[in-house]
């Protein structure tokens, strides 16, 4: 009798190799259909994105957008968050192994995002109103503008999102 801290009988040491070795043959084959181009997983949002630059935003108390298409229509209320740009740090180095640094600095403006789930890839109808503090409005606007596929790793990754952009600027927005 065996018992269980004892090993197991000479004669199933074969057969467990044999198991492993199928096992490790069989490995290089899992996934071997790579596809040509790797694709990573970036989640890019269905929507409508507004930047505000500086000094229009530092106007605006809130900010809406009804966005149509096909008969219907979808408003939403804009979160906005403060902006920045990059400002660079330097590099160390100069090969193509050098490391270069940024930091983020605010730059007075504001940005916000509508998703919008089933946004088309065909012309909407926006229109973006901002108000200021006193709840007037400080830019009442309709653009036609026509949302495009986010393809951020190039056309054989497939769509990410749909996604159109508009700018404010000096109290007028613009589609981008």
């Amino acid at each position: 009798m065996v018992s269980r801290f004892q090993r197991a009988p000479a004669k199933a040491a074969p057969f467990r190799a044999a198991a492993l070795g199928a096992a490790l043959l069989a490995l290089p084959a899992c996934g071997s259909e790579n596809p040509p181009h790797p694709c990573p997983l970036v989640f890019s949002p269905t929507g409508v994105g507004v930047d505000i630059a500086a000094p229009d935003a530092s106007r605006i108390a809130s900010a809406s957008m009804r966005v149509c298409w096909n008969g219907a229509c979808v408003t939403k209320r804009l979160v906005l968050q403060p902006s920045s740009t990059s400002v660079p740090l330097g590099c160390h180095g100069t090969g193509p192994d050098a490391v270069c640094s940024a930091s983020a600095s605010p730059d007075g403006g504001r940005h916000g995002f509508a998703a919008i789930a089933d946004l088309p890839k065909s012309p909407v109808q926006v229109t973006l109103t901002l108000r200021d503090r006193r709840h007037r409005a400080f830019v009442d606007q309709e653009l036609a503008v026509t949302p495009k596929a986010t393809l951020h790793n190039g056309p054989q990754c497939g769509t990410e999102g749909v996604q159109a952009a508009l700018t404010v600027k000096n109290g007028k927005a613009t589609a981008r």
